[in-house]
């Protein structure tokens, strides 16, 4: 088995084998741990030796052989036992053998609602659910934000006190919390595919590692609620976006906008399969925010050129969006489709009262939105101004160096 067939496998097997530790020993700082140095071991054991008849049994044999140690050596097992089993019925201790699967393969779930706690930060949620439920060591997770490790391990270190603070069981959400702690899982795999898709600082544009990721564990959410629609409405719009990618960057890694991509290159594959998902999803589920977004990006995908766009339909489906989760990075991207409808002029109308907005206020999206459409419009002073002030307030290299060069275009054609 190859290196990268090793480390998909192990982070298909990471959630389920701390499920079992968790579901065994009830607590989680321990449990994870314990998983990581397993996974360690087997990243550098498999590839050499070969993977074992049991790749999930040996994982877990090893964490759980991992944890005693580290209780025999603090001299607190007993005290541990007697407060799990005060907390807890005697039922609870009853542990399925190691090789056994779950019953119904809902640890993964149970995890990513665990992660997902709202008694943490986000960025707490974001780093422990790429460490728990990704599988993701502490230094990749460190590069993929751009963080040295050691903050990293702390942010993780933190999230998982306070999940230990919080006394949350490895239960999932009662049905009455379920959709509020479902809202906060997508917006945590939406964030991390996001900051992969268009990276916030550095070099890259890309960050593949988290794209591949986070689309991996909605196609997990997918798997185990195949009846919500938001689920698959998120799969859709992570697909849909991801098939730009080899189109998005030019042979120097320069940002190529969307108007301007070979749409040859745009993964067919991926477009088909993001289509089916949003096209059934909206025929049963009530639209909610990731499903229009979806569709919207399914209608850029259909049109063979920019200029085929169905802009109409675009600007019908953000006012649906603006109605159902106002927001105004919304209203930023319906300012642009609103402008190639009805002129550049009523797209900088919707972008005013932004700057009023402490979201977005100095953001270099907006500024960059703005010099978009007044490069539309023909006013190429103003233009070139608002494409310097985003290009300075940008911490993407990628992107600060296509905003500089539209803003040299325009000065050298004055």
């Amino acid at each position: 088995m190859t290196d990268r067939a090793v480390e998909d496998l192990l982070r298909t097997l990471a959630p389920q084998v701390l499920g079992v530790l968790v579901r065994r020993h009830g607590q989680f700082y321990a449990c994870e741990d314990a998983v990581q140095e397993a996974l360690l071991a087997a990243a550098t054991q498999w590839p050499a030796q070969g993977v074992p008849d049991h790749p999930r049994s040996w994982l877990v044999t090893v964490a759980t052989r991992r944890l005693t140690d580290e209780w025999r050596s603090e001299h607190a097992r007993r005290e541990r036992e007697v407060a799990v089993a005060v907390r807890q019925p005697a039922y609870a201790t009853v542990a399925p053998p190691a090789d056994e699967e779950p019953p119904s393969g809902d640890d993964t779930l149970r995890l990513l609602f665990l992660c997902c706690h709202p008694a943490l930060p986000v960025s707490g949620q974001v780093a422990l659910t790429l460490r728990a439920v990704g599988g993701l060591s502490t230094a990749e997770i460190a590069r993929a934000y751009l963080v040295p490790e050691a903050t990293m391990s702390q942010r993780i270190r933190r999230a998982k006190q306070r999940i230990e603070a919080t006394g949350a069981r490895f239960t999932l959400p009662s049905p009455a919390d379920r959709d509020e702690r479902l809202g906060a899982v997508l917006r945590v795999l939406y964030l991390v595919f996001n900051e992969g898709y268009a990276a916030s600082s550095g070099e890259a544009l890309h960050r593949v590692e988290l794209t591949g990721e986070a689309i991996r564990l909605v196609r997990e959410l997918r798997r185990l609620l195949p009846d919500d629609g938001e689920v698959a409405g998120l799969l859709a719009l992570m697909l849909l976006s991801d098939s730009h990618r080899a189109a998005r960057t030019g042979p120097d890694g320069e940002l190529v906008p969307l108007a301007e991509q070979d749409r040859s290159r745009w993964d067919r594959a991926a477009i088909d399969e993001g289509i089916a998902l949003v096209t059934e999803a909206l025929t049963w589920s009530a639209p909610g925010p990731y499903q229009v977004q979806a569709a919207i990006a399914a209608v850029h995908a259909e049109a063979p050129t920019a200029a085929t766009t169905d802009w109409p339909q675009i600007v019908a489906l953000y006012r649906v969006l603006a109605r159902i989760a106002p927001n105004p990075m919304v209203t930023l991207n319906q300012a642009v489709a609103v402008a190639m409808v009805d002129g550049p002029r009523a797209g900088l109308a919707l972008l005013a009262p932004l700057d009023a907005d402490d979201r977005t206020a100095g953001h270099h999206r907006l500024a960059a939105v703005r010099a978009h459409l007044l490069e539309l419009a023909g006013d190429r002073v103003a233009a070139r101004a608002a494409y310097l002030a985003a290009a300075r307030a940008t911490t993407s290299l990628p992107e600060r160096r296509y905003l500089e060069v539209r803003a040299a275009r325009l000065a050298a054609d004055r």
